[in-house]
């Protein structure tokens, strides 16, 4: 089980921490001290299949240095604002094979990534994988 709660601060920012016992902060206000709940959604996804291609890569003793995930996405007009489209782009840096790449993100994709599975829910999950140097 995984338990969660969040402490309201002042103005607009709260504090959160679950089981793990780490603490994060949160800011709804205009002017951000800190991220959104909706932009940790995104840090989620983005740490989740980070992790899976990692393991998977590591697995299959694939020679990476490297690896950033970033995402873009859109939202809904009005509320609730759900996540409607979400653009990944993998960075690898190493030697990699690029059928090693995509099959590790794909099995990320449509396996092991439980916020991807649950985000595909509202938003349609797309990604592009780029090589770097």
């Amino acid at each position: 089980m995984v338990e969660a709660s969040v402490n309201w601060t002042d103005k607009e920012r709260y504090v959160g921490s679950a089981t793990s016992q780490h603490s994060i902060v949160m800011d709804t206000a205009a002017e951000k001290t800190a991220n959104t709940p909706m932009e940790l959604v995104l840090l989620g996804l983005c740490g989740c299949t980070a992790s899976d291609v990692v393991g998977i890569l590591r697995k299959k003793r694939e020679p990476f240095t490297g690896l950033e995930v970033c995402a873009k996405a859109e939202r809904a007009d009005g509320h609730p604002a759900v996540y409607t489209s979400i653009h990944l782009t993998y960075l690898v840096r190493g030697q990699v094979p690029r059928k090693a790449m995509e099959d590790a993100v794909k099995l990320s994709k449509e396996k092991y990534c439980s916020v991807s599975a649950m985000l595909e829910k509202t938003a349609k999950i797309t990604y592009t994988i780029e090589h770097v140097s």
